[in-house]
Formats: C-alpha cells, structure tokens, sequence
C-alpha cells in the first residue's frame, strides 16, 4: 500500500508542475486490430466515465507528456485537404462535440483499414478531447488520437486470508506513450497544427501512423531548418568528409566543435557564412553544398539557405555531437577546441600510433 501512495503521489507531483489545469472533456477507446491477420475491430459506445480525479490526472500524464510543441505538422492531401479524412473526422468533433462517439468510431474504422501491414500491432485507440491545453504560451482546444501497442507485465501484490499475494498482470506503462497526435485548434484553412510522435514503427515500411493514418507533413518553421541542418551537419563530418577527404578524428571533431559553437553564439544562420566560419576550404564547401541537396532529396525536405536559430533546436541536437575521441578499450579523449595542440604520429619501434597533447595546467 505504501509503494502504490508513493508512486501516485510522484505521478500527481508531476502532473501538478506541468499539465495541472487541462480538461479532459470527453474521451473513449476502441480496440484496433490487424485485419490481414483476422484481429477484430471492436468500437465502444459510450466515454469514458473519467470520474476518478486519479486516472484523469495520469490518463492526461500518459497521453501529453511526450510530445514536443516545437515539432509541428499539418494535415495535408493530394488533391484536397478537407479529404483527408483525420482532418475531417476532427474538424466535426471541433465544430460540433456532440458527433464525438460517431466521429471516434469513424477514426477508429479509418485507422483499422490502414493497420494491414505485417509489422502493425493490435492495440487501443484512445479519442479524446482536451481543453485548456497550453500549447506556445495560451490555452488551446485540442483532440488527441493516440494508440497503445505494447503491454508489460507487471506484479500485483494482494491480501489473502492471513497472508499476502502475488499475481501477474499485463498493462500499460504510462510513461511510453506508443503513437500519439493532437489537433490544435489553429490554422484550420492550412490543415490545422499537428503535434505527432510515432516511438514503435521508426522503418519507412511501418509508418503508417504518421503517413497513411494521419497523412500530415512537417510545417516549415525555424526549428526545423535548424533540427534538420545539425542533422545534416553530423552526418556530412562524420560520413561524406570522411569518404572524399584525407581528415582524421580529431578534426572531425573539431569541425563538429565549430558547428555546435556557430548555432549556439549565432541568432541567424546564413549558409555562406557558416560555410566560410566552420568549413574554410573551398573543395569541402562544394561538397557540402552537394550533400545539403542529396540530403534534402533523400529526405524529402527543404532547409532554407537563411533562417533563425532555434535554440531549442540546438538543445536537443547538441547531446549528439559528441566530442569524445576513443582509443580502442583504454582511453577517451574529450576535445572541446584548441584541435593545434594535439599532435598524432605513430611510434616507429612498436607500430602503435598515439597522439601528443600539449597543456598549460593539469587539474
């Protein structure tokens, strides 16, 4: 009993800080199934009772505590967006919040026939409606579609007679949130806004959620140039300079180094500027300037040549740009700048390479 009031209370504390004053209006789950692989698609008919203060306030834990509100989207279609059919299912829940069962189960039908692929997972669909959500500094109406697939096992302890208990139970961790999306309730004309998360299916083969189900896009904003221009920084220092360049790991480092300090002291990124601060050689600019348009068509992106630094942006990027040089088991190096006082060569007597570090103090 105390361990269940100690988590509980860890939970409400979370919840307190953060999300405290969202309402869950309404909200209703359907069982979704496989149909290539027989598995049913069962649709309730009625909400959710929500009348437990407890599970309202870790329903809404489970359901928003992934999603990042700077990762935003927009649904789009071919032709039409008002024929993409979350886009409409949502925008009649918006307009009118009586039509929430019969839209929920449209969305739920929808997904279904959308979860043929092999890789997809039974699991629940939870539709519910949010309000008084913050969302970039105001209070937003929102509906969230979110499905859980995986289940973990968990032990109950019990009473029985005089004694104590165990038994197993499959249930949801509600800190792993499988695939989520919320419509905000803005810029309805342009697809509304879209936050999504999809943390199972990562394979272009599985991405049904985000492509088929939702079929959304990536809005064009200042987070993503910069998210998407770290990324492509990363890969082109460690992959294409690696490949068409004599350069060793202390200047790829280096080079990660002067990218990283570039976003974090710049307000503005400016393409000739970076290339002439960061990158210096004029052969490796070019080469940069062609993997920057492969990259765009591999990942069917643009990054603008100008934008605004996001800073948060460069928070979550800066994490993967690793300065750590590792030789073999022994050591790792950490290299923070300076790449003049290191020195490499290799020994004639024993063939090992080695590097020279030169220093000032030791601490």
């Amino acid at each position: 009993i105390v361990c269940v009031l100690l988590i509980t209370w860890f939970y409400l504390h979370r919840i307190m800080t953060g999300i405290k004053n969202v309402e869950l209006v309404q909200a209703i789950v359907h069982k979704v199934g496989n149909p290539t692989r027989g598995e049913a698609l069962k649709t309730s008919t009625n909400v959710l009772s929500l009348n437990d203060s407890i599970v309202r306030d870790l329903l809404a834990q489970y359901f928003l505590n992934s999603f990042n509100e700077n990762e935003q989207y927009h649904f789009t279609h071919i032709s039409n967006v008002n024929l993409n059919e979350v886009y409409s299912y949502v925008g009649e829940i918006f307009k009118n919040p009586k039509s929430f069962i019969s839209n929920s189960v449209l969305l739920a039908n929808f997904l279904y026939s959308k979860s043929t692929h092999a890789k997809v997972k039974e699991g629940e669909l939870y539709v519910v409606q949010f309000q008084d959500l913050p969302f970039n500094n105001e209070t937003v109406e929102a509906i969230g579609l979110f499905k859980s697939e995986s289940k973990e096992t968990f032990l109950k302890v019990f009473p029985h007679g005089t004694s104590l208990e165990v038994a197993a139970e499959d249930g949801i961790n509600i800190n792993k949130l499988d695939k989520g999306c919320l419509v905000i309730k803005q810029q309805q004309a342009d697809g509304y806004i879209v936050l999504a998360i999809d943390n199972t299916n990562k394979q272009n083969d599985t991405q049904y959620w985000m492509q088929d189900f939702l079929q959304i896009e990536r809005l064009s904003n200042n987070y993503h140039h910069t998210n998407d221009m770290l990324s492509m920084c990363k890969l082109f220092i460690h992959n294409e300079m690696n490949e068409k360049f004599e350069i060793n790991k202390p200047e790829q480092i280096d080079m990660l180094n002067r990218s990283m300090e570039y976003f974090k002291t710049k307000e503005q990124f400016e393409l000739e500027d970076f290339a002439k601060e960061v990158i210096h050689h004029e052969d490796v600019i070019d080469a940069f300037a062609q993997y920057k348009h492969v990259y765009e068509k591999a990942k069917q992106i643009q990054i603008e040549d100008s934008f605004d630094i996001h800073l948060s942006a460069v928070k979550k990027q800066e994490k993967n740009f690793k300065s750590i040089l590792k030789l073999d088991k022994n050591f790792h190096v950490y290299i923070h700048g300076r790449r003049d006082l290191i020195e490499r060569g290799i020994d004639e007597l024993s063939g090992k390479k080695f590097y020279k570090l030169y220093f000032d103090e030791e601490s």
